[in-house]
């Protein structure tokens, strides 16, 4: 199990991490902001605008154009050089992350378009998430140990944080380059977390006291890790996570998963294996659509054949009074 723990001290931090930290305190100072669109219409408004160079902060970090290296100062081109985050394209630079807004923190992930196989996925499910977080987190009294299961970003976590205030947080990623950005994207927050490297719940131990995720979702999409989410129409990551988070937490416990749901027919599939599979066993289950009808364009994927709709929703599963396996 690798393991590493990130004090909030920026000073404490690995060279490329001070780097990290630097970029986003920088964008914090010019007062960025830059709210994340789906793939789509990220393709659209540059297939609209045309803009063939950069002009602005967010034409760099938040469109992923490439740019002149007088466009931006000479601190914000250290802080990329030296957290190796630049690349040369035709004459210009280009950002190999992008930086999104989330509330009153910046959060890095990778540049568009997200083709790569170690990408870091941020954007209008990021958002979702965030609600379904601060909407069942309001006014929750401080916890123990909280786990971000296939963390990302880290955002996630970054906004259970705020609001459980936890002990002890724990990130896990089979991604490394997400574990580097959700660890300086923490940081920035004034997070302190651990990271653990590895597939869902392995290598985590112990009761946990409030556990979130944001599982891949989409069926057959060519094994990308970060959007695959396997069988039963994309919702098999997302039942595997919950029933391995429901056997760790503690007593009184909580599992907080947004996912998304294929509907066939009329029945929502991922709910009807949660319900199978936890009835009767020393749980409660709240269920509810937040979103009817999201990623409609995968409807024309073979995948989905027999699929009406995919329905974002959010799973909150609360552990009895009784010890954690």
């Amino acid at each position: 199990m690798d393991v590493q723990a990130l004090p909030a001290n920026l000073d404490a931090h690995s060279d490329d991490e001070r780097a990290l930290g630097a970029l986003l305190n920088l964008l914090r100072q010019a007062d960025y902001h830059f709210v994340t669109p789906s793939p789509a219409t990220h393709r659209r408004v540059l297939r609209r605008d045309a803009k063939p160079v950069a002009q602005t902060l967010r034409d760099v970090f938040g469109w992923s154009l490439p740019f002149q290296p007088d466009l931006l100062s000479n601190a914000l081109l250290d802080a990329l050089w030296a957290a190796d985050l630049l690349h040369h394209d035709d004459g210009l630079l280009r950002s190999r992350v992008r930086v999104s807004s989330l509330g009153a923190h910046l959060f890095l992930h990778s540049a568009f378009p997200t083709t790569a196989e170690d990408a870091v996925f941020f954007g209008p499910d990021t958002y979702r998430f965030a609600n379904f977080l601060t909407a069942e987190l309001a006014g929750s009294a401080p916890v123990g140990l909280l786990v971000d299961i296939g963390a990302g970003s880290g955002a996630g976590a970054v906004v259970a944080a705020d609001l459980a205030r936890p002990a002890r947080t724990l990130l896990t990623d089979l991604n490394p380059l997400a574990l580097r950005l959700a660890r300086a994207n923490a940081a920035s927050a004034g997070q302190e977390v651990e990271t653990v490297l590895g597939d869902g719940l392995g290598g985590v131990s112990g009761p946990i006291d409030l556990a979130i995720a944001n599982p891949p979702f989409i069926a057959g999409d060519n094994g990308r890790a970060y959007r695959d989410g396997g069988d039963l129409h994309g919702a098999r990551i997302s039942l595997d996570w919950t029933l391995a988070a429901a056997q760790q937490l503690a007593p009184d416990g909580r599992l907080l998963l947004y996912t998304g749901s294929a509907i066939v027919e009329g029945r929502d599939l991922f709910r009807q294996a949660v319900k199978a599979e936890l009835a009767d066993s020393g749980f409660e289950i709240a269920y509810r659509e937040l979103d009817p009808d999201i990623f409609g364009g995968q409807l024309s994927d073979p995948a989905y054949a027999d699929v009406e709709r995919i329905a974002a929703v959010g799973l909150s599963v609360r552990r009895r009074g009784v010890s954690a396996v």
